[in-house]
């Protein structure tokens, strides 16, 4: 798991991570990067520590970057399944033999991955700290980088092969990867809005997504892009290629002369003057009014520990009025009654929640120096990897793999899932392109209230008026002594949230605080750096919710336990030496998680905390999640078992001769004409050949 780089404070930044264990619990540490070619890790393993280092030194694009994670993943499985009498590979369908597998496929692995990143990478703000870190891999493990031969039955010439595959298949994956993954046709229909200055009175419908304009924009990867706001990420991202997404699990639907592919359809979001105009609202307000916990000093305490936190039962989606604490913040959590690696209850953690929330806005945003959400859930599973309570047994059951075959299956898994939650989420917010938080509270204050109709600023499109979270602004409570006094009198009438009061407050983020206090709601600022204030794309669904569900779902199923190994995983964030918007936290704090769920949903939380989104945008997200994971899972299965592909020579399809191969094998056992694998070559492998024939093995 990536420590999150002090961007702001360049003596405090950290490089990379490393897992202390003590007591049955984890955590992490700072330290130096892996040397290369250590023999501590697989060469599966350090390629995907390349990969991660790779993809923070890039801009923050989780789509692209989920794409990165699986293209790669699934190079690494074709080199090692290449040398395998059983798996399918996935793109490259190419079988040979050494007379020393494992090093035959930890030098395929390393130039199918060497090629790859370097191809991928090339454009990257930081491809030359890229480009000489994978060159020192190279070297460290004894390859020379400069062998470009793709003849011959070599690893080396296999790896190249592998990853020129990948490099044509990525071409035309429909991701526009030629065009720098350059949207095609989607337009926002709104007038950008201007953080700086108050209020949104350009928008022109509250539904839909609203651009920035910046004097500069900050990516989540510290990446400054000078000149305004990006476009919008991947709003077509739904017509890319997939891995286990299916066809029937689409709804397309069309929009200037485009079709949007939407998997998993979760149907629209609430709409003010619409459908859920009370949903609407209510989300929003609950955005604001979280806000207001984002101070350590307001004397609220609570216990992090999973003695209180985790064991949350997913809601429906209409329950959200349940699952959510509206006013005190958090969830319906039960908490877990005791650890069961160790057998003792969870020691509870008792720390302010406004240290808290921050934190969890900060780590879980993935930035800055990210390796982006879907990146974050790989170095989540390489931390498990490195317990020394973990036993690498695929979904918990059967002998114990060794290192490199876990790694390749693993990543396999993970990155296929992160890549289908790419083109589900964005997909979704392509389509229904929904408005951000920032947005929508400064529509919503700028119309006015809606709660008491005789009462100044009534507008049916306004806020709510919550007492002490959200109020008119009136001559009382500016008046000597009132809660508004330092808003003024000129501002009778409008609306005042107790909120974060945002970076204007912040001069020196080593030093300074924002704090939280009445401010006029067309000044409300998500939990952000005033260079980035929201992510470049619409809203719903979240990314992060979606990403998280289906990482948790899967590693819950891919460890066989829902627990983190030891019952606990942790991550400590020192004293007033860990947030990056401003200083902090108060006291030392350490994030505390005893299932992958658990990790799952705060993350969910931490969105809402940073302002970043509102509780409908979270629930369908996670529900979407649980499909993906577990459905990654089963299809990247069906590869290691050699059952995806009814196809005996590996060339990718199923043909006349497969056929031959079984007539030749016929009443034999152990031969390639057993292609169900039950022992024996007979009339039931011809009857799956003859159903399958034809059939392409190619994804997508």
């Amino acid at each position: 798991m990536n420590v999150k780089r002090k961007a702001l404070k360049p003596s405090r930044v950290l490089h990379g991570a490393a897992v202390i264990a003590a007591a049955g619990t984890m955590f992490l540490a700072s330290a130096a990067p892996a040397v290369a070619g250590s023999s501590v890790h697989s060469a599966a393993r350090q390629w995907n520590d390349e990969l991660l280092e790779a993809i923070r030194h890039d801009l923050a694009r989780p789509t692209v970057h989920a794409r990165n994670l699986f293209h790669i993943s699934a190079a690494m499985w074709d080199a090692w399944a290449a040398y395998d009498d059983v798996g399918d590979q996935y793109l490259h369908f190419e079988k040979l033999t050494d007379s020393d597998i494992q090093a035959a496929r930890e030098e395929a692995i390393s130039f199918a991955a060497y090629r790859l990143i370097e191809h991928r990478f090339q454009n990257a703000p930081g491809a030359a700290t890229i480009m000489a870190a994978i060159d020192a891999r190279m070297l460290a493990m004894g390859y020379n980088k400069d062998n470009t031969n793709t003849i011959g039955d070599s690893p080396s010439a296999l790896g190249n092969r592998i990853a020129q595959t990948y490099i044509v298949y990525g071409l035309s994956d429909n991701s526009n990867e030629v065009n720098n993954y350059a949207n095609q046709v989607y337009e926002p229909i709104n007038e950008p809005l201007v953080p700086p200055l108050p209020g949104n009175p350009e928008i022109t419908d509250p539904n839909r997504w609203q651009p920035l304009a910046l004097m500069f924009f900050e990516d989540q990867s510290g990446n400054i892009i000078p000149f305004g706001y990006p476009d919008a990420l991947s709003p077509e991202w739904g017509i890319v290629k997939h891995f286990a997404l299916q066809d029937e699990d689409a709804t397309i639907y069309q929009r200037d002369g485009f079709d949007w592919w939407v998997y998993h359809d979760p149907g629209p979001p609430p709409y003010i003057g619409g459908v859920g105009d009370d949903y609407y609202k209510w989300g929003f307000e609950m955005v604001t009014t979280w806000s207001s916990h984002l101070d350590p000093t307001d004397g609220v305490m609570i216990d992090i520990s999973p003695a209180s936190f985790g064991n949350s039962p997913l809601p429906e989606v209409t329950e959200y009025e349940q699952y959510y604490d509206f006013l005190e913040g958090g969830d319906w959590s039960q908490g877990h009654d005791m650890n069961p690696a160790t057998g003792m209850p969870y020691v509870p953690q008792i720390v302010p929640r406004g240290d808290y929330a921050r934190i969890l806005a900060e780590f879980w945003a993935d930035g800055p120096d990210s390796e982006t959400p879907p990146g974050h859930w790989f170095t989540i599973m390489n931390y498990v990897a490195d317990h020394p309570m973990f036993e690498k047994r695929f979904m918990g059951k059967g002998p114990i793999l060794d290192d490199l075959e876990w790694d390749v299956k693993a990543y396999l898994c993970m990155g296929g899932a992160m890549h289908d939650v790419a083109i589900s989420a964005w997909g979704t917010k392509g389509w229904y392109d929904y408005i951000r938080p920032v947005s929508a509270i400064r529509f919503m204050c700028d119309q006015g209230q809606c709660s008491d109709p005789l009462a100044d600023s009534f507008h049916a499109q306004g806020i709510n008026l919550i007492p002490g979270y959200i109020e008119l602004v009136t001559a009382e409570t500016t008046g000597l002594g009132g809660r508004h006094f330092h808003l003024g009198a000129n501002n009778i009438g409008k609306i005042a949230v107790k909120a974060w009061r945002g970076p204007d407050y912040i001069n020196d983020p080593e030093t300074d605080d924002a704090g939280v206090g009445w401010i006029l709601a067309d000044n409300w600022w998500p939990y952000q750096r005033p260079s980035f204030v929201s992510p470049p794309f619409p809203g719903y669904i979240s990314g992060h919710s979606t990403y998280s569900r289906a990482a948790a779902e899967l590693m819950t199923l891919l460890t066989g336990s829902e627990f983190f190994p030891g019952g606990m995983g942790e991550f400590h964030c020192p004293q007033n030496d860990y947030l990056v918007f401003e200083e902090g936290p108060s006291v030392d704090v350490t994030l505390q998680w005893a299932t992958y769920r658990d990790a799952s949903d705060q993350t969910s939380m931490s969105r809402i905390w940073g302002g970043i989104h509102p509780p409908c945008d979270d629930i369908p997200g996670r529900h979407m999640g649980v499909i993906m994971g577990p459905d990654a899972l089963e299809y990247a299965t069906t590869y290691f078992e050699g059952i995806n592909c009814l196809d005996t020579n590996g060339d990718g399809m199923t043909d006349f001769v497969d056929l031959n191969d079984v007539l030749d094998d016929w009443g034999n056992t152990g031969g390639p004409g057993d292609i169900n694998n039950d022992g024996v070559t007979d009339f039931n492998d011809l009857n799956d050949l003859l159903d399958e024939w034809g059939s392409d093995c190619h994804p997508g």
